[in-house]
Order: structure tokens, then C-alpha cells, then sequence
């Protein structure tokens, strides 16, 4: 990891944003924050975070459609993006690389496969 990984994190539960945003930080990540997916699009168009972590559901353009935005856009079509999402089900996490996510962490969200699929979403970008 590079010290100066910036990753975006999209998600609009207050106490959610601060588990990842912390826990993120503690390794060493810095982070930008995006409560909306509109607001998603607008950091990552113009700072260019090395990795997106997108919450599915959000108060605007909901995180399927904020991804499709991004990819179709040639600043922001290369950034992986990782789904992190409640929605759990059999065929859930199939039906979001399905839907060109990079990834996939569910919610309640456990920290170390968090950290562990961050880690290995920005070696890739290396």
C-alpha cells in the first residue's frame, strides 16, 4: 500500500461511515467521505480516490447507478469499486460483480475482511 491510498467511502449511516472511515484510517488509508451518490461521483470525477467503497442504498442515486456514472465516465472508468451493502441474500454479491462492482463486503460489516479485501483491491491498483 502506498501511504497515500485515498479511498472513497460512500454511505450514508452516520455510525457506519465512522466504523469504516476509523478502522480505515488506523491502517493507514487516507480517506474522503460521500453521504450521497451524487456526491460520490462529484469527489471522484474530481479527486480521483484510488479505491470506492459504495454503499448500495443511498438517499439519491442510489450506488448501481452511481457505479454505471462512474464507469461511463473516462476520469472516474477504471476505479475499482467495491458494493458494500446489507443486502445479503443467495445471489446478492453474484448479482452486484454481475452489475461491474469490483467486490463485494456485507453489512454488519466484519472488519478484518474488510481490511483484507481493501488491502487487496489497492495492490491491484498498484
Amino acid at each position: 500500500m502506498r501511504a497515500t491510498t485515498t479511498i472513497l467511502v460512500v454511505e450514508d449511516n452516520e455510525k457506519n461511515m465512522k466504523l469504516v472511515r476509523d478502522v480505515l484510517r488506523a491502517k493507514g488509508y487516507r480517506t474522503l467521505e460521500a453521504t450521497s451518490g451524487a456526491q460520490a461521483i462529484e469527489l471522484a470525477v474530481e479527486l480521483a480516490p484510488d479505491l470506492v467503497l459504495m454503499d448500495i442504498r443511498l438517499p439519491d442515486v442510489d450506488g448501481i447507478e452511481a457505479l454505471g456514472r462512474l464507469r461511463s465516465d473516462e476520469r472516474t472508468s477504471s476505479i475499482p469499486v467495491l458494493a458494500v451493502t446489507a443486502q445479503a441474500m443467495r445471489g446478492d454479491r453474484e448479482r452486484f460483480l454481475a452489475a461491474g462492482f469490483d467486490g463485494y463486503v456485507a453489512k454488519p460489516v466484519d472488519i478484518s475482511d474488510l481490511v483484507a479485501t481493501v488491502a487487496e483491491h489497492c495492490e491491484r491498483v498498484r
